[in-house]
C-alpha cells in the first residue's frame, strides 16, 4: 500500500491510528531500501514479519502473478497446489534461462533479484570470515576451455564418493593420491602431488582438486602449499570447500591461499554451512569469467528455492546471527572434544588427533574392536538409538572401486593402511548442548552393554560414507 492508500483509510477511521500504521510499515519498507542499497547483510536479522512481506512483495514482480496476466506458453509458472504455492511464496519460474543459469529473466524478475541477492549475501557472509556435487562437475567442465589437451585430474584423496563421481562425470580421470600420517592425522602428500604433475605433464592434467574440510582423522588439505606449487607450474586449483564456510581457521588459509598462491575457485555447500535444506552450492572466485563460463556450461534453468533458503535464512541472520552461529560452533566443538577425551579414557580408548580439523573429531575403537568381530555393530546400535551422522569406519586392507576407481586399503579411512578402527562425530553449525548430552547418554549404554548377547544388533551393514 502507498501513502494515497493509508491517506484514504485516515477517512474511515481515526487518522492518528492509521499514522501509527503507516509509520510501521515505513519501518519495513525503510529496510527493503537499505538492503537495495547497501547491498549488505543487515547487522540485525530480520524478523518474520518483515521477511514476509518483502517476500510477497518481490513475489509479485513475477509475471505469473501479474493481475489479468495471459500466459500462452508452456512454461508459465503455473502451480496446481495451494500447498505448494504457499511453500515457495508465489516463485514458481525458477533461475536463469535456456544456456546460461546466470542470466535474468523477462517475465520473473522478481525470482531473478531473489538470486542475485542470494549471490551477494552469501559472499558477503563469507568475507564476514576472512547440490555441491553438480557444481563440482560443472566447474571441471567449465576449466575444459582453458586447457583443451587436458585430460587428468589430480585427486588428494578424500573417501568421499561424490568428489569421485564429479570427476567421472565430467569427462576426466582422477589420479588418486593418498595422504601421508603425521602422527594419527591423515595430511597432504605434496611430494606426491608435485611428483604425479611432473610425470604427467602439466599440460595434462585440467587441475588439482584440493579439500579443505573432511571427516577426521583426516586434516583439511594444505591448501597454501596447494596453491603455491600451482602458481608456480601453472596448474588450476579447484578447493572443495564442502563445509569449511563454518570454521573461521579454514577460511584465513583459503584466504591466504588465493593472495600468495592460486586458487581458481572454491565450491561449498550451502545446507551444511548455512542449515538450509539440500540442494544448492556457493561458487567463489577471484575470476568473474570463470564463475561465469560455470554458469553457461549448465544447461536450461534451475530451481530457484536454494536461491530463496538462503536469501531467507540470511536475512533472517544477519550479522550477529551469523557470528554467533560461528562462535556457539566453535564452543560446542571444543566442548564435544573435551568430553570425548574423558569418555576415551574411561572405555580404553583415545581420541585420534587432528589438530588441524576443527569440525571433526575421531574416536579409536582399538579396545572395542578386541570384544568384536565387526566394529560396525556400533554403528548400527547407535543408528537404532537415533543417533544420526556418526560413522564407523573398520580398519581393513582390502580394497574399493568407486564407480571403477580404485582405492587401496577400503573407502572411508581416507588411507591405504590406516591403523584402527574409528567413530568419527562433528560439531557443526546448529549443533546444540542437548545433542551432546544425548549422544553421550546413548554412546555409554551402548559401550556398558556392548559383548552382552541382548545387546548385540543385528548387523546392518556399514553405513554409506557420503
Amino acid at each position: 500500500m502507498d501513502d494515497e492508500c493509508f491517506r484514504l483509510m485516515g477517512t474511515l477511521i481515526e487518522p492518528r491510528y492509521v499514522q501509527q500504521a503507516c509509520d510501521a510499515r515505513r519501518s519495513h519498507t525503510q529496510k527493503f531500501r537499505t538492503l537495495l542499497a547497501n547491498r549488505q547483510l543487515p547487522e540485525t536479522g530480520w524478523d518474520a514479519l518483515t521477511l514476509r512481506l518483502f517476500l510477497t512483495d518481490v513475489a509479485a514482480m513475477d509475471s505469473n502473478l501479474f493481475v489479468g496476466n495471459v500466459g500462452m506458453g508452456e512454461r508459465e509458472g503455473r502451480v496446481f497446489s495451494d500447498l505448494v504455492r504457499e511453500r515457495h511464496y508465489g516463485f514458481a519460474h525458477g533461475i536463469g534461462r535456456s544456456g546460461d543459469i546466470g542470466a535474468v529473466q523477462p517475465k520473473a524478475a522478481g525470482s531473478s533479484l531473489v538470486s542475485v541477492l542470494a549471490k551477494i549475501l552469501a559472499l558477503v557472509s563469507i568475507h564476514l570470515l576472512c547440490s555441491k556435487r553438480l557444481s563440482l562437475t560443472l566447474v571441471l567442465s567449465a576449466l575444459r576451455g582453458e586447457r583443451p589437451g587436458a585430460t587428468k585430474v589430480i585427486f588428494c584423496r578424500i573417501d568421499q564418493k561424490s568428489c569421485v563421481k564429479s570427476i567421472l562425470t565430467a569427462g576426466f580421470e582422477p589420479l588418486v593420491i593418498d595422504g601421508v600420517l603425521q602422527g594419527d592425522q591423515v595430511c597432504t602428500n605434496m611430494e606426491e602431488v608435485s611428483n604425479t604433475v611432473l610425470r604427467e605433464g602439466a599440460h595434462t592434467v585440467l587441475c588439482v582438486l584440493s579439500c579443505s574440510s573432511c571427516f577426521a582423522p583426516r586434516a583439511p588439505d594444505d591448501v597454501v602449499a596447494i596453491a603455491r606449487f600451482c602458481r608456480k607450474n601453472n596448474v588450476p586449483h579447484v578447493i572443495n570447500n564442502a563445509y569449511g564456510v563454518q570454521s573461521r581457521r579454514m577460511m584465513h588459509e583459503i584466504d591466504v591461499a588465493s593472495t600468495t598462491g592460486r586458487v581458481d575457485i572454491t565450491v561449498q555447500s550451502t545446507d551444511k554451512n548455512f542449515m538450509v535444506p539440500v540442494g544448492g552450492a556457493i561458487l567463489a572466485s577471484a575470476h568473474r569469467e570463470l564463475v561465469q563460463r560455470v554458469l553457461e556450461t549448465y544447461p536450461g534453468r534451475a530451481s530457484g528455492s536454494p536461491s530463496l533458503d538462503l536469501l531467507m535464512t540470511l536475512l533472517q541472520l544477519g550479522q550477529n546471527g551469523w557470528r554467533s552461529l560461528l562462535d556457539e560452533r566453535e564452543r560446542t566443538f571444543a566442548q564435544l572434544h573435551a568430553r570425548l577425551v574423558h569418555f576415551a579414557e574411561r572405555v580404553g580408548e583415545r581420541v585420534l588427533e587432528s589438530p588441524r580439523n576443527d569440525i571433526s573429531i575421531a574416536l579409536s575403537l582399538s579396545t572395542f574392536e578386541t570384544r568384536h568381530a565387526d566394529v560396525c555393530e556400533l554403528g548400527s546400535q547407535l543408528f537404532r538409538r537415533l543417533v544420526s551422522g556418526a560413522r564407523v569406519v573398520p580398519r581393513t586392507e582390502k580394497q574399493a572401486a568407486i564407480s571403477g576407481v580404485r582405492f587401496d586399503g577400503g573407502f572411508g579411512a581416507h588411507h591405504p593402511a590406516y591403523p584402527s578402527s574409528f567413530l568419527t562425530v562433528a560439531s557443526a553449525v546448529g549443533h546444540t548442548d542437548a545433542d551432546m548430552d544425548s549422544f553421550f547418554n546413548k554412546i555409554e549404554k551402548v559401550f556398558a552393554t556392548s559383548g552382552s548377547k541382548d545387546s548385540v544388533a543385528e548387523n546392518t551393514g556399514r553405513l554409506d560414507i557420503e
